[in-house]
């Protein structure tokens, strides 16, 4: 290389080392079979291009658990439900295991309404109820394709469109509570409560002779922000009791969670949740206070959520390989069926024009004539 000094010099040299040498055009004889393999074989590697790109952009999710160290966060918690007895007969209050009052953090609305649904807002409840409930029945098989969507499920119970003519007869407890990072209890008893500094009391001995109905209907009951992927086991659930002494009670575990995607992060919950109901009879020796209770408690675990692909040098060697693979196949086929080709088809020998060459020429008037 050091004695070619000038640019072009030097890049015809280079040009001479191509390792990859091309057969010159009027040594190639093109065929339908390989012009046939040719453009196949392209349209297969465009194919092939498009999927595997595809397969690149969508991500795959990667689910990992670490210690919550996170103590000294808030806990949001949203309430939106509806219970078949009027405001004025019941009382809605949490407190948690620091018995402080969390009621500091937020104030719940309590809203007089009636417990049965107008048409409009009993088909978007049973909606509701039937579209969580194949979520959560469904969940393991779609959770992928729940955390990669941007949307996120919030249900809004629409305005009441026919207004009944008899009283009111539930009320409606509504808001959004700041709680601390610790187990809580957050329930709805009859009667009502004043808060103290370090605790609460409960009057409910005013209230002895009210008839209780605690059949109930939640609209919304979530921890944290909403978040696609997330679901709340709680959302559409409705139940109706005969029996007025009964004793409700949701054990939660909440979880925190954080989903990390590529252009966002969020930091949310999700919890788990079970159920027992228990009567009240006091004739067989029962005790306890008729409500609804929803006792949560936080998870010492943290989930993660990432979502994970393959480093664009993968990328790159996967394009090639398939590019290179397909052209290589391509090749040995157009080989193979040219052998098999000419196997099959062998041509026959054309007759010579001068089989007849053991006749003697005529000639005549000059003229050879060959009879």
């Amino acid at each position: 290389m050091l004695r070619y000094r000038g640019v072009k010099q030097a890049l015809d040299a280079v040009s001479r080392l191509d390792a990859f040498p091309k057969v010159k055009e009027e040594f190639v004889q093109p065929t339908r079979v390989g012009g046939t393999l040719s453009l196949i074989s392209r349209l297969v590697i465009l194919f092939l291009i498009y999927h595997e790109v595809s397969y690149y952009m969508d991500s795959r999710l990667v689910f990992s658990f670490v210690p919550d160290t996170d103590l000294q966060s808030k806990l949001k918690v949203h309430i939106d439900l509806t219970v078949a007895m009027p405001c004025k007969s019941i009382g809605a209050d949490i407190l948690d295991s620091t018995n402080q009052n969390v009621f500091s953090f937020g104030i719940l609305q309590e809203e007089d309404t009636w417990f049965e649904l107008c048409p409009s807002q009993r088909v978007h409840f049973d909606y509701m109820q039937h579209h969580n409930s194949y979520l959560r029945n469904e969940y393991h098989s779609i959770a992928e394709i729940l955390y990669k969507s941007d949307h996120a499920v919030v249900y809004s119970m629409p305005e009441r469109v026919v207004i009944p003519t008899k009283p009111h007869d539930a009320c409606r407890i509504h808001g959004v509570l700041t709680l601390n990072k610790v187990a809580g209890n957050f329930h709805i008893t009859v009667g009502k409560t004043i808060h103290f500094s370090r605790g609460h009391i409960h009057f409910n001995s005013i209230f002895a002779n009210t008839q209780t109905n605690f059949s109930h209907r939640i609209n919304r009951f979530s921890f944290g922000d909403h978040t696609a992927g997330i679901i709340h086991p709680l959302e559409g659930d409705e139940k109706i009791f005969d029996n007025g002494q009964v004793m409700m009670q949701y054990f939660i575990e909440v979880v925190p969670t954080d989903v990390q995607k590529f252009y966002s992060h969020s930091k949310t919950y999700q919890y788990t949740v079970r159920e027992n109901l228990q009567l009240i009879d006091i004739d067989k020796g029962m005790q306890g206070v008729a409500g609804l209770y929803f006792k949560y408690d936080m998870s010492a675990l943290r989930v993660l959520v990432r979502q994970d692909r393959d480093s664009i040098a993968q990328f790159i060697v996967r394009l090639s390989s398939i590019i290179a693979g397909i052209v290589v196949i391509s090749g040995l086929l157009s080989k193979c069926m040219h052998l098999i080709g000419d196997a099959c088809c062998k041509r026959r020998p054309e007759p010579l024009l001068n089989t007849l060459s053991d006749e003697k020429p005529v000639s005549k008037g000059g003229a050879v004539i060959i009879s």
